[in-house]
């Protein structure tokens, strides 16, 4: 028998007669039957998005001009809105120019870069709540060693940390993704690119590619959590040994607002997973919805939270509505 004919160009390789390619570009995901609503769609989407934006500069900004709030605590917040910023820039206005401009393709380069950008950045943040959950131990277990522990020198480097190992662990990701062939279909699961949603489209062995993404979520997200979890049951065993229930509701609800921003992160997280492993015969609709509820939810929800439970947030958020209704009433 005669082997397959083969032909290349720069951009694709197509076997014919077989049944891979590599593309260079993949197709996002739209819901059956709602492509004509899509523009319509679009508008909610872009109006979260635009609140997430607007809260998170608004958290910069005021943690920026606000003596008060120059703690740990609260540059580990900036660095938080920060990410979400990134990560929401990074895939909510091409989701945009798909459902308004019917831009469905996306090249593959594109597509790996978004995905590294996706989960480097989701690494970060599960770091910075990690260090955010040890600020609160050391805050409420040792309170007097609290600002000798938790410089702001030492609150730059975890940062820079966090960064370096988000970046070092999810690398690996789209280089192992970079030299497989895909098969026939490229229709991704998202209206953006995941790597374990790219990776099912490739039809050569992908074992390499689902362990060391396993074992990257492992050690990053789920030793994060476990370290959280830890570190919660000790601040719980200490606050149970105060004297009074006033004092116990008094140091606990210190940790009320950081407890959101890590469900609001882990709740979607773990749903996107459970989708992936078990949602194979899901309707689109929830792939899409989950996808979206991950990346605009700890956007929109972080701000939120921290503005509510913090007065030093409050008041300057209420002053600088008051200084715009006085400058457009005169």
């Amino acid at each position: 028998l005669a082997r397959p004919m083969l032909v290349h160009d720069s951009h694709t390789t197509w076997e014919f007669n077989g049944s891979f390619y590599h593309s260079s570009s993949f197709i996002l995901a739209s819901i059956p039957g709602l492509e004509a609503a899509h523009f319509w769609m679009a508008i909610p989407l872009c109006s979260i998005y635009i609140v997430a934006v607007a809260g998170n500069c608004a958290v910069l900004f005021i943690v920026k001009t606000e003596p008060s709030l120059h703690a740990p605590m609260y540059f580990f917040l900036c660095m938080l809105a920060a990410i979400d910023l990134a990560l929401s820039t990074s895939t909510v206005p091409r989701v945009l120019s798909f459902y308004w401009f019917n831009t469905k393709e996306i090249s593959f380069g594109a597509c790996l870069l978004q995905m590294f950008l996706i989960h480097s950045l989701s690494a970060i943040e599960s770091t910075i709540l990690l260090a955010m959950a040890v600020d609160r131990y050391v805050a409420i277990c040792h309170p007097l060693r609290h600002s000798a522990i938790l410089t702001n020198a030492l609150t730059v480097k975890i940062g820079l940390v966090a960064m370096a190992r988000g970046v070092l662990f999810f690398l690996p990701l789209p280089l192992l993704l970079l030299p497989l062939p895909f098969c026939r279909s490229r229709v991704l699961s998202h209206s953006f690119c995941l790597h374990q949603d790219v990776m099912n489209l490739a039809c050569a062995n992908t074992t390499p590619s689902v362990v060391y993404g396993l074992t990257a979520i492992l050690l990053v997200m789920g030793l994060d959590a476990l370290l959280i979890c830890i570190s919660y049951a000790l601040i719980l065993r200490v606050v149970l040994q105060l004297a009074s229930w006033k004092e116990r509701l008094r140091a606990f609800s210190t940790c009320i607002a950081h407890i959101g921003v890590v469900l609001a992160f882990y709740v979607p997280l773990i749903g996107l997973s459970v989708v992936h492993r078990f949602g194979r015969g899901l309707a689109p609709l929830v792939h899409v919805a989950m996808g979206d509820v991950y990346i605009l939810v700890p956007a929109v929800l972080n701000p939120i939270i921290y503005g509510v439970r913090t007065k030093q947030i409050q008041r300057r958020i209420l002053s600088l509505i008051h200084i715009y209704k006085f400058r457009t009433s005169q």
